[in-house]
């Protein structure tokens, strides 16, 4: 830029102190900002003692995208199948007491839990009917409805099996298969022969274990 005048001269000094001044100002304001890092660094050194950076121990970040949800509902419908999976051929000949009705008792559980049973003490809370149901339907039917009245805190159910008048043979084929799933399930505390009114020789009692 040309300077043709004294006021041009005295109007470049004047820009050039004003830019000399802002420059001043802005390294004075980094300074004390850096001044202050260092104070705050002193503090907190002083309030938590000496620190260290913690070694590179090659961790990997956390991924940052959507994670794909866990297949949880299957997971516990795939646990249930195994837990539903009762043989037909386990003996139970050796658990059954047959006095003048059948009965079951889990070892350690004394008589009198049989007879309170068959009683009434324990007021019946829930039943099935597993009439007419093939045998894996009714396998996991029973199996389904025993875990369930358990975990809603049930202690004394009804299964009704049938008397097996309408299989061939008249042989009551559902009623020992019945009995064979329920000795099985870790529930089942003791079950009798139901009284008359609550279906007979047709229907077990089922005590089920505290939940």
């Amino acid at each position: 830029m040309k300077v043709n005048t004294l006021a041009d001269l005295k109007a470049l000094k004047r820009a050039m102190a004003d830019r000399a001044a802002a420059l001043a100002a802005q390294r004075e304001a980094a300074r004390q900002a850096q001044l202050r890092r260092e104070r705050e660094k002193r503090l907190f050194e002083l309030a938590v003692g000496p620190v260290r950076p913690l070694p590179d121990a090659g961790r990997i970040p956390p991924p940052t995208g959507n994670v794909a949800p866990l297949p949880v509902q299957r997971q516990l419908d795939e646990a249930s199948v195994m837990r539903e999976a009762l043989s037909d051929e386990f003996d139970i000949e050796t658990l059954l007491h047959t006095d003048e009705l059948l009965s079951y008792r889990r070892p350690g559980l004394g008589p009198e839990v049989v007879r309170k049973l068959r009683e009434g003490r324990w007021s019946i809370q829930r039943h099935i009917d597993l009439h007419g149901l093939r045998t894996d339907e009714a396998r996991e039917a029973l199996g389904r409805f025993v875990r369930e009245c358990h975990q809603h805190g049930l202690r004394c159910v009804r299964v009704v099996h049938g008397k097996g008048l309408g299989s061939p043979g008249r042989t009551p084929v559902l009623k020992g298969r019945v009995l064979r799933w329920l000795v099985q399930k870790n529930e089942v505390m003791a079950f009798v022969q139901a009284r008359p009114a609550e279906g007979g020789a047709g229907a077990l009692v089922v005590l089920l274990r505290p939940g």
